[in-house]
């Protein structure tokens, strides 16, 4: 089943046009392509399953770090900042991966339907490494033969989805998928932190606050919080300022002055240093190269 989704994957992209990232008419679903490994690239994950087709891929949270080889997956259940990058690729045998962003609503309902409620998970982290199992390879094998149907997406679709989030769901990382639902689990306050922080990432909110729309005494939220995350709610809310100021100065043309001030800093020149410690150069420099390395990605969301 592997071969025929590799087969699959590799020749929709020998005849898709542009460049990889390619970002498909399936809502939440694009597919990867690369010739050679590359240098880690910071980005937002959302809940999803990104598939290792061929070739390999690691992502970093954090402090923890995650190989995903080919027949493996990377399960995101929660929304974080992270560096990834491909690290097995060549040009006889490239990097080939999918993402395919798990639709909460589907997952909720699906959850709610099962005979048997999965037990949860306190405090596991939003990440993990899942082996693509047969009926997992078969539904991603489907997504990329419905590109082909495009008139058929709507209804489809659905479907799939449905399918992929049951056997999420009764498979053995189901106690780390129900995260992604924010609903009956354990790490509930968790996740309204989280949700609360990336709304109001361009905002003060101190610990004492996050804590409380967790429910939860400060030192035991921080300490949730690390174990979810792999970093501190500041370090968390920092990450997502600097990625959404990225992104403006590259996709909205607006400099990095402002893009500071849009995204909750005070001080540029703060700014500019906490951007060049993350990014590795000053905001100019980094958004010139970013744009000739990756001509176009940032004009999508990020998965």
């Amino acid at each position: 089943m592997l071969k025929l989704l590799q087969q699959a994957v590799s020749e929709y992209t020998d005849r898709a046009p542009g460049e990889s990232p390619y970002f498909t008419q399936v809502p939440g679903f694009a597919i990867m392509r690369s010739n050679h490994a590359r240098r880690p690239r910071h980005m937002i994950y959302r809940p999803s399953l990104c598939i290792a087709v061929q070739g390999s891929k690691r992502s970093i949270f954090g402090n923890r770090r995650f190989l995903c080889k080919a027949g493996q997956a990377l399960l995101v259940n929660v929304e974080m900042p992270a560096r990834s990058n491909v690290v097995e690729a060549s040009p006889k045998r490239p990097y080939l991966g999918m993402v395919i962003q798990l639709d909460t609503a589907i997952l909720r309902q699906v959850l709610s339907e099962l005979p048997e409620q999965p037990a949860s998970a306190p405090a596991s982290h939003g990440a993990s490494i899942i082996d693509l199992a047969g009926p997992l390879t078969d539904c991603a094998l489907r997504m990329v033969r419905l590109l082909d149907t495009p008139e058929a997406t709507p209804i489809l679709y659905p479907a799939i989805m449905r399918e992929i989030c049951y056997w999420l769901l009764t498979g053995p990382s189901a106690a780390q998928v129900i995260q992604a639902t924010s609903t009956g689990t354990a790490e509930t306050g968790i996740m309204h932190a989280i949700h609360t922080l990336r709304s109001r990432f361009n905002k003060s909110v101190t610990i004492e606050e996050l804590a409380a729309i967790a429910k939860m005494g400060t030192s035991a939220f921080h300490r949730h919080f690390k174990a979810v995350t792999s970093m501190t709610p500041l370090q968390y809310q920092k990450q997502m300022r600097l990625l959404e100021a990225r992104r403006m100065m590259a996709t909205d043309a607006i400099n990095a002055e402002n893009a500071a001030f849009h995204v909750g800093y005070e001080s540029p020149s703060q700014f500019s240093r906490e951007y060049a410690r993350m990014f590795g150069a000053p905001p100019r420099r980094d958004i010139i190269a970013l744009q000739k390395a990756y001509p176009g990605l940032l004009s999508a969301s990020a998965m």
